[in-house]
Formats: C-alpha cells, structure tokens, sequence
C-alpha cells in the first residue's frame, strides 16, 4: 500500500509538441515532513472517457435512434491499422433491416426538425463544434490508428471540423433566413396581380458517404450542411476511419440532438454498399471517393447528387517561374499525407528550359522529408492499406519497365513506401494518367504550355491544376484552358478554405461542396404565389 497521500494536483499547460492532446497534471504526494513531485500524463485513448458508451468489449457500437447498439447480426467488421497490419478496432456489421430502420427514423425525425427554428438549429451546431474540439484526442488518436495520419495532422482535422460546423450555423442562418420575392409585372405582357413568394426547404434524408483520408473532415462537411438546412442524415462511415466517425458523431450525440436525426451506419459496403445508396428513403446522397461513386451515379435515380470522385491534379510550371517556390509547393502537395490526398499534386508538367533546376531542388528537399509512423509525426506515413501499396508498386514497375528516370531508390516496408519523384516520364506509362494515391510523383517534360494543358485536358479527371508563372495574364489565359474544377495560381492545389467552393470537372464530381454550396445543394425552392383581384401598385 502507498505510503504517500495526493495533497494537491495541478493542470499543466499543455505542450505544443504533443502528438495530440493529453493532460498533464502535477501530482504532489505527502508523507509527513517528505515531499514528492510525480508528472503524470493521461493521454485520451479511443472508446474511453465520455466516449465509453461507444464501445462494448472490443467492437465498437452503431449509432441510431439517439442509442449506441450492437448488431443483431452478431458480425464485426475488423479495421486493420496500417502501421502494424494488425487488428486495431472492430465496428458492428449492421444488417439491410438495421438500415431500415434507421432510415425509418430518420424520415419521421426529419419532419419536426424542419419546424425546429433556425436559431436553435445553429445553437445546437455550434454546441457540437465545441464539444468536437473539447474531445479532440480521442478522435485524433483514432485517425492516427485507422489512417496512419500524422499525430499533429489528426489534430489540425478535427480541430478544422470543429470550425467548419461552426460556419455551416452561422452560414445558415444567414443563407436560410432570406427569401425572395417577385412580383408578375416584371414579365412583359402581365400586369401586378402576382406576388411570388420563394423559400429554401430541405430535402429530407441526406446519405453522407466521407471517404478514409479525412472521414471526420469530409464527413462534418456533410452534416453540416444538411442539419441546419432541416434534413436528418444517414452516415455510412469508410471501413478505415470508421471509428472516428463514430467518435465525431458522440459528440453530436452530447450535443443534444434529436434522438435519430443522426444515425452512422458500419458494416461491410458489400452487404449494405447498394442497398443504403438504392434506398427509396434517401433524398439526397453526398459521397467522396473514387471509382465507386460513377456506379452509384448509375444507380441513384431522381436522387440529387454531390460527388467528388478523385484527380490527377496537374501541375504546369513555366519558364518564369519562381522555382524556390515551386518546390515547397511540390513537396507540399505532392508529398503531404502521403499524397493521399485527391487535391494532391500527381503530375508535373515542367518546361524543358527549367526541368533539370527544379528536379534537383525538389529532390534536395524529399532527402529532407522524414519517413516512419504517424505517432512521431512523420512527413511520410504508411498508406492505407496493402491493397494500396500493391497498386501503387505496380505504377512504379511499369514507369521502370518503361524507361523512367528514378530520383530516389524505391523503397518500401510492408504499407510504408519511401517518397519517390520519376522524372522523364512518357505518356505511355501508367503514373502519366492513373492516380497513385501515394508518395510517387511523376514528371513530365514540355516545350510549350499548349502542351502542358493538352495533358492536363487529356485526363479523365478534373479536379484542380495548378500552374505557376510570374505573369499574371499567361497564369489567367492557362487557368481558362486547363479543364479542371479549380486552378491554383503559384500555389499547390488544396481543398478549402472549407467556405471555398469544391468541384471537379468530367469524372471528377458532379455538382460542387463548400458550406455555402452544399446547404443550397441539400435545399430545395418552394414558391408560394398570392394572386390578387386586381394589379395593385405601390405609389411611393
């Protein structure tokens, strides 16, 4: 037995070079005329503290009717972490009846949200928000172990999300409060015998569909929108990064929301994928991925659409430009999560003149780049999966086999892949138009900037692009040309600000994000017209 009592304990601030956030307390022990000073830190694990109802044994719970429940299936479905490759969290495979009831609820719930004023809409938003970044660690340490995404980096994402809701309520408010009116005889041959009156109503049961690289992100981006514009919402979390999202919706869960305006959903997308994206229940699906959302396009019907679906994002560099920085920006948005990233730099189209130069200060720069697990923060993590790493390995063999010129020795430990830039590549090897998903970065060498965009437009994709130059008049006439949703100019492409608006071009999306985008997406107009007798006329 301790001979010493606790006589005091203080909170200490905490440091900034922390993985993610824990506590620090001094403990002070007292044993008579003898004193001790211990520091103790506790770190905020997973599925414990508030988040302890979200768990039972070792399979984490679903969420639906305001209740954490298990699966009358009895099945879990296991999540892999990608440091380890071994079982790090298992999550309920929910069945198709589980789905339906959920989507029951959500319909029925979903009219008395409507009527719930929008003020109290936004209070309950931002009461999330600070619920979400007041329990930061847990979910932070959850991203660490699903996605192997730096500790710092899981931090900065949920913080993020946190304020992204935050300006969904304040956004609403204001986008929703206003209304329109018209009058006929602004129409020739009408007189003013109709006022026309049109508000923003929502559209019911929003399917949320977020994608592994930032499911807390991406998914909050979705909610967001669609709860202050009165619609409940169905979540289907991604395999990897599910337990987050079950973390995140804990804390819309304490935030006092109506018991099953939210539900998140887990289970496997062969069992539920098809029958949760056909359901006669949805209103609107939201999704970002890749591949799998042109099949559920095929399949959705009359079902309003938000998708963004992945891009081989080009990167143009004239002759002028300032290669210092262009290079940060290369590493940045070529290498930064491991280019997991759909607005991740995946091609770079150099002129000639400037190749060499800029291969060797961008090479200078990846020696720097630290390689290794995301708990230590490194710049480059293991991907997702070993199915990824297989894929991404079978580009690189193919630009070898093709003759391209290899920067770095390629390397790679179980998921871990070393950064690799390919220079010299030709159009007739596969990482010239296929989307690596990883820390492999291709460049090609042009002699025009016609040819630069006619690469560019090549592409199935269509997301961003980027060019850099120090003219401002040739940056505007290629950012004109270049088919892509969004052009950064002397700037790496990026996802947000979270206001900005989000889209890509051909089989990159349909419709566009951002908060102001998606609440207007997740609305509908309804029109009320007043007819009168007779043309009335104010006379002022």
């Amino acid at each position: 037995m301790c001979k010493y009592k606790i006589t005091e304990l203080k909170p200490q601030p905490e440091p900034a070079s922390h993985s993610f956030s824990s506590q620090e307390r001094t403990c002070k022990f007292d044993s008579g005329s003898e004193v001790v000073l211990v520091y103790c830190k506790v770190i905020r694990m997973a599925g414990t503290g508030v988040y302890a109802d979200i768990i039972e044994g070792d399979v984490f719970k679903y969420y639906s009717d305001g209740e954490w429940k298990k699966s009358s299936s009895g099945k879990s479905v296991s999540i892999v972490n990608p440091t380890t490759r071994k079982t790090q969290f298992k999550v309920q495979a929910c069945t198709q009846e589980e789905v339906n009831k959920a989507m029951e609820t959500a319909k029925k719930v979903q009219k008395q949200w409507a009527k719930t004023p929008l003020w109290k809409r936004a209070e309950l938003l931002h009461k999330a928000a600070a619920i979400l970044k007041e329990h930061k660690a847990a979910i932070a340490d959850c991203l660490v172990k699903e996605i192997a995404k730096p500790a710092k980096d899981s931090v900065t994402e949920v913080v993020r999300s946190g304020d992204l809701v935050s300006y969904c309520a304040e956004e609403g408010v204001r986008l929703l409060g206003e209304g329109k009116f018209l009058v006929s005889d602004s129409f020739p041959g009408n007189e003013r015998t109709k006022y026309c009156l049109t508000s923003k109503i929502p559209l019911g049961v929003i399917l949320a569909i977020p994608p592994f690289n930032y499911p807390v992100n991406l998914a909050v981006s979705k909610i967001g929108p669609a709860l202050i514009a009165g619609n409940s919402l169905v979540l289907k979390p991604p395999t990897q990064g599910a337990v987050a999202c079950l973390h995140m919706v804990h804390c819309f869960h304490m935030a006092g929301f109506p018991k099953g305006l939210i539900s998140c959903i887990t289970g496997k997308g062969s069992e539920i994928g098809d029958f949760l994206t056909m359901h006669p229940g949805v209103n609107c699906i939201s999704f970002t991925g890749g591949d799998t959302g042109i099949a559920i396009s095929k399949k959705a019907g009359m079902v309003p659409l938000q998708m963004e679906l992945g891009g081989k994002d080009a990167c143009i560099v004239l002759e002028d430009a300032d290669l210092d920085l262009v290079a940060s920006n290369v590493i940045k948005g070529g290498f930064s999560y491991s280019g997991q990233r759909c607005t991740a730099i995946k091609v770079i189209l150099v002129m000639q003149s400037v190749a060499d130069t800029l291969v060797e200060k961008v090479n200078a720069k990846v020696a720097k780049l630290t390689v290794g697990p995301p708990e230590d923060n490194s710049d480059i993590t293991p991907v997702v999966s070993e199915s990824s790493a297989n894929f991404i390995e079978g580009l690189v063999k193919d630009a070898k086999e093709k003759g391209a010129t290899f920067c770095q020795e390629y390397k790679r430990e179980g998921n871990l892949i070393w950064p690799l830039l390919l220079d010299n590549v030709k159009p007739d090897m596969r990482i010239a138009w296929e989307e690596p998903f990883g820390p492999v970065l291709p460049v090609i060498r042009i002699n025009s900037a016609e040819e630069g965009i006619h690469h560019c437009n090549a592409s199935n994709f269509g997301l961003q692009g980027c060019v850099f130059t120090r003219d401002i008049n040739k940056a505007m006439l290629i950012s004109d040309a270049m088919e892509s949703g969004t052009i950064q100019i002397n700037s790496a492409p990026a996802r947000g600000p979270d206001h900005f608006p989000f889209q890509g071009l051909k089989d990159s999306g349909i419709g566009s994000q951002g908060i102001t985008n998606s609440i207007n997406m997740m609305t509908k107009i309804k029109t009320t017209v007043i007819n009168l007798p007779s043309p009335s006329y104010t006379m002022g």
